[in-house]
């Protein structure tokens, strides 16, 4: 991982042209999108059909090769919507793809590469059908779905269980377990005294955090210069 050689005021810059983009660019293709919610390069996230809401303070990470894709297309424009709850983090390579129904619910975490999907997307016999078989897929709230993970129609996942990296989920999925495995089979059972905290915890205070994550920002790019950040750009060294 590159340091960050830019200097404080250059990251603020940063941080307000992709506000920008996000409000002028992103917010119109949403039906909802929550207050709150962050976008890292959010140039790389598509967003087609309609509607799609995304919760308040969503967090969404993307690269240049691992886009965030929603996705709603249905046998007509009334059919097929994406409801992702509050809090969610949403990894790069995420896609999710909906003909009928996707909910996701509040404090779910979806590591890179996760797929979700309500559809076959052409049928088995009819090749010529492009939604095929299909069913609404329903994630309850603090889901953790491992890197690679698929979700695949008509399923149910239950409030707080884990999906292990690389699962591919064909059946319901009860609350508070870890499954894995193509097909996904529930592995252990989460121990339900202990306490369990989400990531909803992080934003009690949402202006507190802002204001603490501007000064961590601020003491880590502390001695940054313009020129230092140039250097690093056109004339890299090890350690950079």
């Amino acid at each position: 991982m590159r340091r960050d050689h830019r200097p404080y005021y250059l990251k603020r810059l940063d941080l307000l042209i992709r506000s920008f983009y996000v409000e002028h660019f992103l917010r119109p293709h949403f039906r909802r999108l929550g207050r709150g919610c962050t976008f890292m390069k959010p140039w790389h996230v598509h967003v087609f059909g309609y509607p799609v809401d995304l919760g308040d303070f969503a967090n969404v990470i993307t690269t240049p090769d691992n886009r965030v894709r929603l996705t709603v297309w249905g046998r007509t424009k009334d059919d097929g919507f994406i409801s992702i709850g509050r809090y969610c983090l949403i990894c790069p390579g995420v896609r999710i793809s909906a003909a009928t129904g996707i909910t996701v619910g509040d404090s779910c975490m979806m590591a890179s590469g996760v797929y979700i999907t309500d559809s076959d997307w052409h049928g088995i016999y009819d090749r010529l059908d492009y939604i095929g078989a299909s069913a609404p897929v329903t994630i309850g709230s603090n889901v953790w779905l491992g890197d690679s993970v698929i979700v695949c129609k008509g399923v149910t996942i239950g409030d707080n269980s884990i999906i292990g990296a690389g699962s591919v989920v064909t059946s319901d999925v009860p609350s508070n377990v870890i499954a894995a495995g193509n097909p996904a089979r529930v592995i252990r059972e989460l121990d339900g005294k202990t306490p369990m905290r989400t990531r909803a915890e992080w934003f009690t205070d949402p202006a507190k955090l802002e204001s603490d994550i501007a000064s961590i920002d601020r003491d880590m790019l502390s001695g940054n210069s313009l020129i230092g950040w140039l250097r690093s750009i056109v004339f890299p060294r090890i350690g950079d």
